[in-house]
């Protein structure tokens, strides 16, 4: 009997992934690219218009990786239940992934909130993805980062989760604004800029929540006894020493579009991928500040 979430077979529910063949990279393209010993993403929200697949496609053929670990909330099962919104480009992304999969890479799924109902399949493996509530990445250089989503450590999603879906809704509100805004940006020939981003920039409370979340989620790696820890959920990206411990948190894929990665020799690095298509694609480029 399938299971009701199978990254090969889709959703009982209806959910199919096409057979939609993507065009094979050509060697020559995939040799001109580094090969990074880890990648990490989050927050990607396939399933919700806000997704920026096509980035996050463009993103993925340009860094190919040993071990690939996708941080929560990459399929949203809440906007799912909603509304259905599944187009091709979403598909080309499962498909993506899966092929790497096969290529070798090792691809982990550690789920978050909005993709929940993958944590009952923890220890199983779709497709050669395997399922784990939460991980531990040693780097090159002997680093132990602990990785997790990070919701556990959000008061509202434990202790207010109706809070937290009438907030899905309004920061789906505020995706739809800054879809528009940046509409009107793109031609006018100006570069993208978020909008949610900065009106979450600009509220004090916000403001405290992300500093509260980063120093709680920190602590916990140090009591735990690792170096470091990546996460995702507050789709805000950011890398820094809190306390001792290393804070690595990768971003999302409907605002800032960011990534962090891991070079041969264990350096991290985050990588702004908007700001390769705004300057056009030449070299991966990060923030200008690798650990």
């Amino acid at each position: 009997m399938r299971a009701p979430w199978d990254l090969q077979g889709g959703w009982d529910s209806g959910m199919a992934f096409r057979q939609h063949q993507l065009p094979e990279e050509s060697s020559k393209e995939c040799e001109s690219n580094p090969r990074y010993r880890a990648v990490f993403i989050s927050d990607l929200h396939l399933g919700t218009p806000g997704c920026q697949a096509a980035a996050l496609l463009e993103f993925l053929r340009h860094h190919t990786c040993d071990s690939l670990y996708l941080v929560g909330d990459i399929v949203d099962g809440w906007q799912l239940r909603r509304r259905w919104f599944w187009p091709q480009l979403h598909n080309d992304v499962v498909q993506k992934l899966l092929r790497q999969a096969r290529k070798g890479c090792r691809i982990v799924f550690v789920p978050g909130n909005h993709d929940e109902f993958a944590r009952a399949f923890e220890g199983h493996s779709f497709g050669g993805i395997q399922v784990v509530n939460e991980a531990v990445h040693t780097t090159a250089d002997g680093r132990s980062l602990w990785v997790i989503h990070g919701d556990y450590f959000d008061g509202v999603i434990q202790c207010a989760k109706w809070l937290a879906y009438l907030g899905d809704n309004l920061y789906e509100f505020s995706l739809k604004l800054n879809r528009y805004f940046n509409s009107l940006r793109a031609r006018a020939g100006l570069p993208y800029w978020s909008l949610s981003a900065y009106l979450k920039g600009k509220v004090k409370k916000a403001l405290n929540y992300v500093t509260d979340f980063e120093e709680a989620v920190a602590a916990e790696a140090l009591r735990r006894g690792h170096q470091g820890v990546v996460c995702g959920h507050i789709h805000r990206a950011e890398m820094r020493e809190i306390g001792g411990v290393l804070y690595c948190n990768d971003g999302d894929w409907v605002e800032s579009c960011t990534a962090l990665v891991e070079h041969r020799d264990g350096r991290l690095e985050l990588v702004h991928w908007h700001q390769h298509l705004a300057g056009g694609f030449t070299a991966p480029v990060g923030q200008g500040v690798s650990v």
